[in-house]
C-alpha cells in the first residue's frame, strides 16, 4: 500500500458523465488487487508505470475545470482501486473540500478491513468524502472468487459499515452474461441492498468489451471471449430484481 501523499495516476478524464452526479473530473489511480475477468483497465492493476504527482499539483490541475461542473458536479477518484492509495486520496479530498468541491470515490471495496491502521485511515477519508460509488460484483462468494480472484466478505462488510456511518452510497453491479446475471444471485443482492440504510441509487451497468484490446496489448489472455453484452431483457430483469426504481 502506498502510504505517502504522493500518488500514482493512471489517467485523467476532464468531463466525466458516468461516475457520480453531474459533470465530474475523474482521477483514475494505479493499483488493484482484484483480477476481474471483464476488467476494462487491466493496465491499471500494477502500482508502477503511471504518472507520479502530489495532491497539491493535482488539485491545481483539477480546479481549472471547476466552472464546468455546475451545482452537482465535482471530483471522482476511481481506479484501479483508489483505496490502495488511501493517504493520497485523503489529502486530495481535504484540498478539494477546502475549495467547496463535491467528492466521490469509486471503489470495489476489496482493501477494506476493520483492522488498524486501515480503519483509522478510512475513517479519516470518509470525513472528506461526500459519496461512495460501491461496485458489488457478485453476492455469491464462490462465484465472486471465480470472477475476481478474491472473496467478497470484506466488500459486503464495507457496505454494511458505510450504512452504519450513514455515508451516502450508490451501489453498482456490472451485469455479465453467464457470470453475474443469475436470478438467484440478483435476488440475494437485492435483499442485501434492502438492508442498507444509506443507498441513494442502484445502477446496473452492462458488460462490454471495449477494453479487450488492452488485454491483447499486455499479452494477457482475455477470459470472457465469446461473451456478449446483456440483452435489454436481462438488463430490465436485473434492474427489477435489484429494486433500482426504489432509489433516487
Amino acid at each position: 500500500m502506498i502510504l505517502s501523499t504522493k500518488g500514482i495516476v493512471h489517467s485523467l478524464e476532464s468531463f466525466g458523465a458516468a461516475d457520480g452526479p453531474g459533470v465530474r473530473f475523474v482521477v483514475f489511480l494505479k493499483g488493484c488487487n482484484l483480477r476481474c475477468k471483464y476488467c476494462h483497465n487491466p493496465d491499471s492493476w500494477g502500482e508502477t508505470g503511471g504518472e507520479e504527482t502530489d495532491a497539491g499539483q493535482l488539485i491545481k490541475k483539477i480546479l481549472r475545470y471547476k466552472s464546468y461542473w455546475g451545482e452537482e458536479g465535482g471530483i471522482t477518484v476511481s481506479g484501479g482501486e483508489p483505496l490502495i492509495q488511501i493517504d493520497f486520496v485523503t489529502e486530495l479530498f481535504k484540498l478539494a473540500k477546502a475549495e467547496g468541491i463535491h467528492t466521490a470515490i469509486d471503489t470495489s471495496g476489496e482493501p477494506f478491513t476493520v483492522e488498524e491502521p486501515f480503519i483509522s485511515k478510512f475513517n479519516e477519508l470518509m470525513k472528506y468524502t461526500d459519496l461512495v460509488l460501491l461496485d458489488i460484483k457478485e453476492i455469491n462468494d464462490e462465484r465472486h472468487k471465480e470472477l475476481t480472484g478474491k472473496t467478497n466478505k470484506n466488500i459486503l462488510s464495507l457496505a454494511q459499515y458505510l450504512s452504519q456511518i450513514k455515508k451516502p452510497v450508490w451501489i453498482r453491479h456490472v451485469l455479465v452474461p453467464e457470470n453475474t446475471d443469475y436470478d438467484e444471485d440478483l435476488d440475494a443482492l437485492g435483499e442485501f441492498i434492502s438492508t442498507l440504510s444509506n443507498v441513494k441509487k442502484v445502477e446496473v451497468l452492462p458488460y462490454h468489451t471495449l477494453g479487450v484490446f488492452k488485454w491483447e496489448k499486455l499479452g494477457i489472455k482475455y477470459r470472457l471471449e465469446g461473451i456478449s453484452s446483456p440483452s435489454s431483457e436481462r438488463m430490465t430483469n436485473a434492474q427489477k430484481r435489484l429494486g433500482c426504481n426504489k432509489y433516487s
